[in-house]
Formats: structure tokens, C-alpha cells, sequence
């Protein structure tokens, strides 16, 4: 069959490998809209950095900058502590975030009804 030029070959592929839930579309979909409703692009550092927030959220405290990066670092190694922070300053500055006087992170009401509307509780 290989030898003969009218024969279709069949090529076979490994399956692709299941994405970690955190590169999900729909499992990331409350922090697109997030996003979106404030005016910024989706990026990877910016899921990263939200997911580590809304985690310490759930987990009913807030984080500061040593915290997000050490999450984010935990799966992206490659991710600066000085990326993290200036994607916090961005997120503070266009009003999804809230620097604390103790130096940590919360996010705003606006923000937490956004989340909350997609089921996720703060």
C-alpha cells in the first residue's frame, strides 16, 4: 500500500493533551468578561495574576504582590515578580483592583459583581 501512489496514507496523531483548567475558555470566562467590561485585552499574565486573586478571595483574605507572583511563578516560572506588579498597577489604575493600606490587593465592588454575576463568590 505504501508503495502504491493512488493509495491515501492515513497519518496518525497522538491526541492532544488536556489543557489545565486555568487555560480553559469557560473556566475563564467570569475573568474575560471581567476584562472586558474594564476595557482590557485578555493576556495570560492577567488571567495568572485575577485567578490568584479570586482565589485568595474565596479563600476570604486578600493578597499582596509577594503572593500573586509566588502562584503565578508556580506555573509560570518564566513571569517576572516586576510583570506581576506592573499588571497590578494596570488593574489598580483602571479600577478592577484596590491597593490596601496593608499593601494587599482587593477587588472592587464593581469587580465583584461582575464575578459574582457569573457564579463565582467572593
Amino acid at each position: 500500500m505504501l508503495n502504491n501512489p493512488g493509495a491515501a496514507a492515513l497519518i496518525v496523531r497522538p491526541a492532544a493533551p488536556r489543557l489545565p483548567s486555568e487555560f480553559d475558555r469557560s473556566a475563564n470566562q467570569h475573568i474575560r468578561e471581567l476584562l472586558r467590561h474594564f476595557g482590557l485585552r485578555s493576556s495570560l499574565i492577567r488571567f495568572k495574576v485575577l485567578n490568584a486573586l479570586v482565589l485568595a478571595s474565596r479563600d476570604g483574605h486578600s493578597t499582596g504582590v509577594n503572593g500573586v507572583h509566588t502562584w503565578v511563578a508556580s506555573s509560570s516560572p518564566q513571569l517576572s515578580f516586576i510583570s506581576v506588579r506592573e499588571v497590578l498597577k494596570r488593574l489598580c489604575l483602571e479600577g478592577l483592583i484596590v491597593l490596601e493600606n496593608d499593601k494587599t490587593y482587593r477587588f472592587t465592588r464593581q469587580a465583584r459583581a461582575i464575578l459574582q454575576q457569573h457564579n463565582h463568590p467572593l
